[in-house]
């Protein structure tokens, strides 16, 4: 008799779609609900994508964005450009290799950042307040391992 290993266990009892389709909609109504009130010129995903990149990782180059995140090199530039243009990020040579382009968040860009958080976090505490008790503890128990798990598909591949 073959044994059943924990992660096979695991694995068998997350709908993974379920848990897929539940954090995308998440995602997009908590950004739907949560921009208005902020007064923050609104940015488009992918846009954004790349500056919580860069805001998690400074001095990050151009093709590190573009891996990070599985983008063309050409298209995370254009975007990224938008982001210089905006405030939200400075590029700084390296003086020893010109080619060499590192990628920081401004002040501003970390001003919105905490911006947007806090909002975020307003539209699910409104949310989740119409919760009952029991479901708030578990999103609560659960909080580390979507952490982690955000951490996992966050490595480069």
């Amino acid at each position: 008799m073959e044994s059943i290993g924990a992660g096979e266990v695991l694995d068998k009892a997350v709908d993974h779609r379920a848990l897929a389709v539940a954090v995308i909609d998440i995602s997009a109504d908590v950004r739907r609900k949560s921009h208005n009130d902020t007064g923050v010129r609104p940015l488009s995903n992918g846009v954004l994508e790349i500056l919580r990149v860069i805001e998690s990782h400074p001095g990050i180059t151009v093709a590190e964005v573009a891996s990070r995140l599985g983008r063309q090199f050409s298209n995370v530039s254009v975007q990224l450009r938008e982001l210089v243009a905006a405030g939200l990020v400075t590029r700084i040579r390296d003086a020893a290799d010109k080619r060499y382009v590192a990628l920081h968040p401004t002040a501003e860009s970390q001003r919105i950042k905490a911006l947007l958080e806090g909002s975020w976090a307003e539209a699910l505490e409104s949310a989740s307040s119409r919760l009952r008790p029991e479901e708030r503890e578990q999103i609560a128990a659960s909080l580390p391992a979507l952490q982690r798990l955000a951490s996992v598909l966050s490595e480069p591949e």
